[in-house]
């Protein structure tokens, strides 16, 4: 039987700070308010910017959209998405171009949806559902410089000074989070993962032009590419999904509004030092060297960017927590566990971390916030960190192909979907497993925030 439940539910008092408009504060935002919380939040972009590229949800994220506005909201972001039920995922060779798997979509659950489209586009659906129709106070613009908390509440220092509290603070806003700080104990620095991207970009003037601001975006028209014969097959056809699987090296390309606009990323190895500053401007001539010998298809499509972003993929140790000391500070998202691009799960298990934490909390009630939150974390933690070993094994298994064993099977090369991750019903589970996890926190407050991983054992990623 389908999971159901009625919301929003009734009023639970607790208050709820929230840092991060990005999927992961605008999902936990959602829920929260859903089942009766009360929800700031508080984001250091002034405004909304149309920025990133393809975006992927997989069905365990669908199926929380899916419940918003009793469907509404996946509908709108249907309607922004690649459709690929015809052309599927083609994986090619990298130097003869040959499909060695033709990779079909697998069909729509109304239930349980799947969505790939512009980060910026499904964002802003998400955005306003929050703020216009559940009326989420969303204050941009102001920038939290510090963290604090006690037994009784927590807080955020904003950049004027000022100083919000609430029963719980939510830290949202990614792998620089100043509350990773506050929550280890001690700054983690990003490490070198040997490996990079390099993202189409193009800078055009936004709507309406009498603005004249600049809208950067990591997609670019297809005016060049349907006049080249070698490339208009991929803007003559709807929307379109491509990878070539080369060694150390995978090359993905899309076309999405029916053809109109194109996006590509290409994954190769890197071994320069990085920083906490880690994406550069690209060079053509950069990605030319690591196509030399690739199917000519490649560069053909490379050499009609307008321009590129060198995107550096870092490695972070594992959080052996995600909670703070007195238990009134947590971390979710990318803030908590960064993934790797070929896990296509990062912003799904952001999704599944805010409902997550939204059932525990109303679940606990007022007087049991921290047992709540500790209960978070127990309940999802072993999870993320197996969804995410998986952006690791499609990496290996895409950049170390063994050619004589895809000719005898060609799935050997396809892009997981695997039940365990996809199936998941996060908002069911975290109903399931309450009140056995609830219990082993119920008692006296003390430091009961013991750490779930050893602080020495390595990789996660970012």
């Amino acid at each position: 039987m389908p999971f159901t439940s009625s919301y929003p539910k009734p009023p639970t008092g607790i208050s709820i700070l929230i840092v991060g408009a990005g999927f992961a504060g605008l999902t936990t935002a959602i829920e929260c308010h859903r089942h009766g919380h009360s929800v700031i939040i508080y984001e250091s972009f002034p405004t909304l910017k149309s920025l990133g590229d393809i975006i992927s949800f997989g069905a365990n994220g669908g199926r929380i959209f899916a419940r918003w506005s009793d469907g509404a909201i996946a509908a709108k972001l249907r309607s922004l998405s690649i459709d690929l039920t015809q052309y599927g995922f083609r994986i090619h060779k990298y130097d003869t171009g040959e499909v060695v798997y033709h990779q079909p979509t697998p069909p729509q659950n109304p239930e349980a949806p799947v969505f790939n489209g512009h980060r910026g586009e499904l964002h802003q659906v998400v955005f306003e559902y929050a703020r216009d129709e559940l009326g989420i106070e969303i204050n941009l613009g102001r920038r939290v410089e510090g963290y604090f908390e006690d037994g009784e509440k927590a807080g955020v220092v904003l950049g004027d000074g000022e100083r919000v509290t609430a029963d719980i603070v939510i830290g949202a806003d990614g792998v620089r989070s100043k509350a990773r700080q506050l929550v280890l104990g001690f700054e983690d620095k990003p490490k070198s993962s040997g490996y990079a991207v390099w993202r189409a970009w193009y800078v055009a003037f936004s709507q309406p032009l009498s603005h004249h601001t600049l809208a950067k975006r990591s997609r670019f028209p297809n005016t060049d590419m349907i006049v080249d014969p070698r490339t208009s097959e991929f803007c003559s056809n709807g929307d379109t999904f491509n990878g070539w699987i080369g060694p150390d090296v995978h090359f993905l390309f899309s076309t999405i509004k029916n053809g109109s606009d194109c996006c590509w990323v290409l994954t190769h190895r890197d071994e320069h030092d990085i920083d906490e500053s880690w994406s550069f401007p690209g060079k053509l001539e950069d990605v030319y060297k690591v196509l030399e010998g690739w199917d000519p298809i490649c560069k053909a499509i490379v050499e009609k960017t307008p321009s590129l972003v060198d995107w550096k993929l870092v490695y972070r140790d594992p959080l052996p927590t995600w909670v703070s000391k007195h238990a009134r500070i947590l971390l979710v998202g990318d803030s908590a566990h960064p993934f790797l691009p070929t896990s296509a799960q990062g912003a799904t298990q952001a999704m599944e971390d805010g409902v997550t934490i939204a059932v525990c909390l109303r679940r606990a009630g007022k007087e049991g916030v921290q047992a709540a939150v500790r209960t978070y974390q127990e309940i999802r933690y072993d999870r993320v960190r197996a969804v995410q070993k998986t952006g690791e094994t499609t990496r290996d298994r895409w950049h170390k192909t063994d050619w004589e064993k895809v000719a005898k099977d060609p799935t050997s090369i396809a892009f997981p979907r695997e039940d365990w991750i996809h199936q998941h019903d996060a908002e069911k589970h975290a109903e399931e497993v309450f009140d056995e996890i609830f219990k082993r926190f119920i008692g006296p407050e003390e430091d009961k925030n013991e750490p779930l991983l050893p602080r020495e054992e390595s990789v996660a990623v970012a």
